[in-house]
This record gives C-alpha cells, sequence and structure tokens, in this order.
C-alpha cells in the first residue's frame, strides 16, 4: 500500500514536467498545438493532452512538377 502512495505521487510530480517538455518540442519545430492539422499543415510531433504539434509547410523552391494555376 505504501508502495501504491509513493508511486502515485511520483506520477502526480513529473505528469507536469512531461507535459513542459512536449511544448517545448513543439516550439522548438516552431509548431503549434492544436486539436487538428490543417491541410496546409504537417503533424511533426504531439503536444500535451492528445493535441498535435502542426507546422505550416512551405513548397519546394526547386520543385520537379511546376504547381497548377489557380
Amino acid at each position: 500500500m505504501r508502495t501504491c502512495l509513493v508511486l502515485c505521487a511520483l506520477l502526480a510530480v513529473l505528469a507536469p514536467a512531461r507535459a513542459a517538455f512536449l511544448d517545448e518540442k513543439c516550439l522548438r519545430y516552431r509548431g503549434r498545438c492544436v486539436s487538428s492539422c490543417l491541410k496546409s499543415e504537417e503533424l511533426v510531433a504531439l503536444c500535451h493532452r492528445a493535441l498535435k504539434c502542426c507546422v505550416h509547410v512551405e513548397q519546394c523552391q526547386n520543385a520537379l512538377i511546376p504547381p497548377l494555376p489557380t
């Protein structure tokens, strides 16, 4: 019983540290934590609370196939 209490206390202390680590990782990619990515974004990492780290995808400058005219 005592081991269970110590384990629960340890998990409660480490949970905020894990969330901060995941958000920091997303900021390093210059992304944003959202529930779903837009069509022009790519999923690059995971954030806390099951959110996704999305980064805007830029078009390649040296594309072999030219983009379609709009």
